[in-house]
């Protein structure tokens, strides 16, 4: 019996956030909203969003003792994320600076700060923590070694996510442990560097990156949805939901960590990727990361709302949900 749905092991930020008219280009200045300060982080964004859910979540990261760190483990805690596995100390709490354009999409650069503290040590110091869960999904605003550390202490039965975000080569023996690697389009071309050039498109993508050794892959496409692949059924397509999309920030994490517990509530990759397709939709309509991530409920909610969306004109825009 495990007594956790999913752990996530990844990075614990304060997002900085500036809504601004357009984005500046190199060397110019322009003036933004004022400026708001949010929990977030991949790590942190993928366990608020799985314990939303009602997932039994614990949280592996780091974070430094300031105002930032508390206004992170404040976050878990109302979430209902499991923080025993969260240390403090070491470094100032990484950071990340966001600029939200009117259309919802954003662009991040990140401090790492305290993630980059996290070790493989600390992974090893919490095999209890790793054996204890079902399902163990991690990203990688961490360090690759800490990542890699993950997938060699997990479990014999428990399944390890990747979402190799920001994206960088990887070694043979962390794509193996994949089942998901989960993707989004640039992420594919750095995976695959120049195999990735000569594909024809994100079903070339899927299969090349599958023959890279993961057990499983998605590719999640925005608007058009997602596709899975794997190696007994073949790439499958799963259909985006219709939403007007007011702030793409931390959609992708979301879609994650509702993928990675609907996998190990025993639902099809398949299966796991519709229900994170809802997910990432819903989040779409808020603003901010972790404030905009819903229930269960919300989630069936808007599920009903699609479909009877769909019989009626179907006008409403396609959000970047994923």
């Amino acid at each position: 019996m495990y007594d956790y749905d999913l752990l996530v092991v990844g990075s614990a930020n304060a997002d900085l956030v500036i809504g601004v008219e357009r984005r500046p280009a190199a060397g110019e200045t322009v003036l933004g909203s004022d400026l708001a300060v949010h929990p977030g982080g991949k790590g942190a964004n993928q366990a608020v969003a799985a314990a939303r859910l009602g997932a039994r979540t614990a949280l592996l990261a780091r974070v430094g003792d300031d105002a930032h760190g508390r206004l992170l483990l404040d976050s878990q805690r109302a979430a209902g994320v499991d923080t025993a596995g969260v240390l403090t100390g070491g470094a100032p709490t990484g950071v990340a600076l966001i600029t939200v354009d009117p259309s919802g999409d954003n662009s991040i650069v990140v401090s790492p700060g305290a993630n980059g503290r996290l070790t493989p040590a600390d992974v090893r110091a919490a095999s209890g923590l790793l054996h204890a869960s079902r399902v163990v999904s991690a990203q990688l605003e961490i360090p690759l070694e800490t990542v890699v550390a993950v997938a060699a202490g997990l479990g014999p039965d428990s399944r390890f996510v990747l979402n190799p975000s920001p994206p960088r080569p990887l070694p043979a023996v962390l794509l193996a442990a994949c089942d998901p690697l989960i993707v989004n389009e640039h992420e594919a071309k750095v995976l695959l560097g120049e195999a990735g050039g000569a594909a024809s498109g994100p079903e070339d993508w899927a299969r090349l990156l599958l023959a890279k050794g993961p057990r499983s892959v998605v590719v999640t496409l925005g608007a058009e949805g997602a596709l899975v692949a794997s190696a007994d059924g073949g790439v499958q397509h799963v259909d985006s939901v219709k939403v007007d999309a007011v702030d793409t920030t931390g959609a992708g994490d979301s879609f994650t960590a509702a993928l990675a517990w609907r996998l190990g509530t025993g639902a099809s990759l398949a299966e796991a990727a519709a229900y994170a397709a809802r997910v990432g939709a819903v989040s779409v309509t808020r603003r901010g990361a972790q404030e905009s991530f819903p229930t269960a409920e919300e989630v069936d909610a808007l599920g009903g709302a699609g479909r009877r969306a769909d019989d009626a004109s179907g006008t409403s825009r396609r959000g970047e949900a994923l």
